[in-house]
């Protein structure tokens, strides 16, 4: 066999492995993607695998996804600034892919995945040092050639895997290789039976690809790897683009022209219309399969491989090991971030999101001089203003906002660091309760407690970072009564992970992984103004939605600090991630110095988002406590929101 062909006989314990690996992690990403569109970065065969999770999660989930290459997100990384990211790298040594990553979280993508099949390699290395990164590594011992093979495969088959456990209908990708069968041939059969389509398209040297939508994944790995080899001059179209002049190929140069053919069931009476219809002198060679189920685009994909083979064997290639020239290798290893500096700011900081949560969505006007006016004020007040606390968010803000208890990364503790050990009252007001507690001790040297104040349970327990939070009352009648509207509501469907009552502060709600509490709330308000009780107590962070009882607040943190330390309300700024209700931050960016690290408040006069457009979160965060600026010996800040 030729060192490709040893590759492929590999690819039946490849599958076999891929059938037996954890994928729980990978299922839990895929899960919390689910009611976003995603992009998926890759090259080359990595490219294959990046298409194929967009495929399946265009046709489970209904979300227009795009695969893009490293490049494309790169030049427009504002594509990482709303949907999540799934990196594809089966070494980790692409500097696109890393570069890639690295832009990706310069503009806060929501969330960013890498899946790999090595723990230690350059991206990784790269992923330990930022934050909000998911690393998924499924180990494979076998490297492969030139050409993806089974890294490719391997992948693909746990992405597929993935999302058909994921639709509950017991779809398994769990199959036997040597009993694949194309056109009702067993694949040994249809191999033979491609061995002279092989030959005539390797004299041609000039293949078109149609295909069915629903098969682009294996189209395009096909593509790359006749591409990447340099085995023949290759382009893709689907059947209903072919026919919009790209047929000409068949009539104008019948002689340079081959015609591969990926057919499902979908389009089985378009093909028997078309094949008629295609000149006896163009060969063509059909790749038919049964559906477009996540296995039988993994049969596609191996079938792909082996008809390469065919077509490399027939040209005399060894497509496993061709010879790298040097203009290869200074290629590869371009300096992508001299080369390709990032996209310059677009528009004055802080105006664009104002206008978003006021709904002044695009292409509505955007020159108010009200807004402007507003936001310049507001920029001047915190150059000049001197402060002596600073009061925080949790989640979304000093930390990933998600449903697990995450501990702040290190750039944030570094920066509380800074802060307490000057002697600054910092205050951290969150939706949760005792982990907060339990995590900032456990980063926090004890010396630095005394300047760290809590507001738990959304303000409703305030006290010291020493102190324990007491919830030994009773739970009162309103939030007994919300409780058994939300588990009725779980009974009937309603994705609800966990109610979870905290007495007396408060009922959180969290849902199961990938549903937005943004469209939640309003089945909770709605439920709860059925049942004729106060529904102005209901908010919601990116991560639950809270029924709060009526003297909750986390605006309660800022007035005790207020009070216990004798600091002027002007001298306290706040910093939160929902600041426009029904979000959990609103009554804490209704102070007069707020700042908001995403969503803003409703008000021109405070709650600001003044950090760069596509900075959130716990970026948005660092990017003001960069500008954070302490007076030696006063105990007292200030910013330079202005400094670049």
């Amino acid at each position: 066999m030729t060192p490709y062909e040893e590759e492929l006989a590999n690819l039946a314990s490849t599958v076999d492995k891929a059938g037996k690996t954890d994928i729980d992690g990978l299922k839990a990403a895929i899960e919390g993607a689910s009611e976003a569109s995603l992009i998926a970065i890759g090259s080359g065969g990595s490219f294959t695998v990046a298409s194929l999770l967009c495929s399946l999660h265009e046709a489970y989930t209904g979300r227009v996804s795009r695969a893009v290459t490293p490049l494309e997100l790169i030049c427009n990384p504002t594509l990482a600034s709303t949907s999540p990211i799934f990196i594809i790298s089966a070494e980790g040594k692409n500097p696109d892919v890393i570069e890639a990553l690295q832009r990706a979280r310069e503009h806060s993508s929501r969330s960013v995945h890498v899946v790999t099949n090595r723990s230690e390699s350059p991206l990784m290395a790269r992923v330990s040092e930022l934050h909000d990164v998911t690393p998924h590594v499924f180990p494979l011992a076998d490297k492969d050639g030139y050409l993806a093979t089974n890294s490719l495969v391997f992948d693909a088959a746990l992405v597929a895997r993935a999302y058909g456990e994921l639709d509950r209908q017991g779809r398994k990708i769990q199959f036997n290789v040597d009993q694949l069968q194309f056109d009702d041939l067993p694949l040994r059969d249809w191999i033979e039976n491609s061995k002279q389509f092989a030959k005539e398209v390797a004299s041609r040297r000039s293949l078109i690809i149609v295909f069915s939508p629903h098969l682009r994944p294996i189209a395009e790995d096909l593509e790359s790897k006749f591409s990447e080899s340099a085995l023949l001059f290759c382009q893709l179209a689907d059947f209903r683009s072919f026919a919009h002049g790209r047929h000409l190929w068949l009539t104008e140069r019948p002689n340079d022209s081959a015609l591969l053919v990926l057919t499902e069931p979908a389009v089985t009476r378009l093909w028997d219309d078309m094949h008629t219809k295609v000149p006896t002198r163009v060969p063509h060679f059909r790749l038919s399969l049964p559906g477009a189920e996540p296995k039988d685009l993994i049969a596609g994909l191996i079938a792909g491989m082996h008809l390469v083979s065919a077509v490399a064997n027939a040209s005399q290639r060894n497509i496993a090991r061709p010879t790298v020239s040097d203009l290869g290798r200074q290629l590869y290893y371009a300096d992508l971030t001299s080369l390709i500096p990032p996209p310059l700011e677009v528009g004055l900081r802080g105006e664009h999101s104002k206008y978003e949560v006021l709904g002044a969505h695009w292409p509505s006007p955007r020159s108010s001089g009200t807004i402007r006016r507003a936001r310049q004020a507001t920029e001047e007040a915190f150059n000049s203003q001197r402060f002596r606390s600073i009061v925080f968010d949790y989640d979304g803000t000093l930390c990933s906002s998600n449903n697990r208890d995450l501990q702040p990364p290190p750039l944030i503790v570094s920066q509380l660091e800074r802060l307490t050990r000057a002697e600054i009252i910092v205050g951290v007001a969150s939706g949760r309760g005792g982990s907060i507690r339990d995590h900032l001790r456990s980063l926090l040297a004890p010396e630095l407690w005394p300047f760290i104040r809590l507001g738990l349970y959304n303000g409703g327990w305030i006290g010291g970072l020493g102190q324990e939070p007491q919830t030994t009352e009773p739970l009162s009648e309103f939030l007994i009564h919300a409780k058994r509207l939300i588990l009725g509501l779980k009974s009937l469907g309603v994705p609800i992970e966990e109610a979870r009552t905290t007495a007396p502060y408060q009922l959180s709600i969290r849902f199961r992984n990938g549903v937005r509490t943004e469209d939640m709330w309003f089945v909770i308000v709605d439920t709860f103004k059925q049942a004729g009780l106060d529904t102005s107590t209901i908010v919601r962070s990116k991560h639950s939605i809270d029924v709060l009882s009526r003297d909750v607040s986390k605006s309660h943190l800022v007035a005790s600090i207020v009070r216990e330390q004798s600091v002027d309300p002007y001298e306290v700024v706040t910093m939160g991630d929902l600041g426009a209700w029904p979000g959990n931050d609103a009554s804490l960016l209704q102070h007069r110095f707020s700042l908001s690290v995403d969503l803003p408040s409703r008000r021109i006069d405070r709650g600001w988002k003044l950090a760069p457009r596509y900075k959130r979160d716990v970026d948005a965060t660092l990017w003001y406590l960069e500008r954070l600026e302490i007076e030696p010996g006063h105990r007292r800040f200030y910013f330079d929101l202005s400094r670049d």
